[in-house]
């Protein structure tokens, strides 16, 4: 999607009859922005946003990403600070690349790395490979969005984000019958009183 989407779009208008900041832009490569898509990666588009981000100065910021924006937005989260009062992400997409790994791993490999953060393992090109794991840490509420009928983001993949975020107000929610895009009114509305409620708490 782009910032022509419904969701952006929707949440514009939120703000302007509320009379709040918002900020809504387009990655390189994508919508109305310039550059080649097939030549840029999620590096790229996490720079975008810490740049825009950087323009609006010292300001308080809730973050609302969908898809791979919702994995954008848990990645500059870690970067924001005291500035991010809030998280919320529709369907996020993120790249869990230890997911190869993971599958292949013993049940007590999966124990000691989230007991201990990390394992070794045999390598043969000298001494044991290390495998970490760190969980987001998150001092704000954070608000996961999945819609049952998704097909390009499962529900799977959303509980393990969960159990993958350490943060003292964090819930998920599944809507039945929302798909991807979680845009219809009802969706919509869902995104508008978590924002709301988040705005409360701060």
């Amino acid at each position: 999607s782009d910032m022509e989407g419904s969701k952006a779009t929707f949440l514009e208008n939120w703000a302007q009859r509320r009379k709040r900041s918002f900020l809504r832009f387009d990655y390189s490569g994508h919508g109305q922005s310039t550059g080649d898509f097939l030549k840029l990666g999620i590096g790229d588009w996490l720079n975008d946003a810490r740049q825009i981000i950087e323009l609006i100065d010292n300001n308080e910021v809730i973050l609302v990403g969908s898809s791979m924006g919702g994995w954008i937005s848990l990645l500059l989260s870690r970067e924001l600070g005291r500035r991010l009062k809030g998280v919320i992400t529709i369907a996020a997409a993120p790249d869990f690349t230890e997911d190869s790994m993971w599958k292949n791993f013993t049940d007590d490999q999966k124990k000691e790395l989230l007991d201990k953060g990390i394992i070794y393992l045999p390598s043969d090109y000298g001494e044991p490979y290390p495998i970490t794991y760190y969980p987001i840490n998150l001092h704000c509420p954070v608000r996961l969005m999945q819609g049952t009928d998704d097909t390009a983001v499962t529900r799977e993949t959303a509980l393990k984000l969960f159990d993958h975020i350490d943060a003292d107000d964090l819930s998920l929610y599944f809507k039945r019958g929302a798909d991807h895009s979680f845009s219809d009114q009802e969706c919509l509305k869902i995104i508008e009183k978590n924002i709301e409620a988040m705005l409360e708490l701060n």
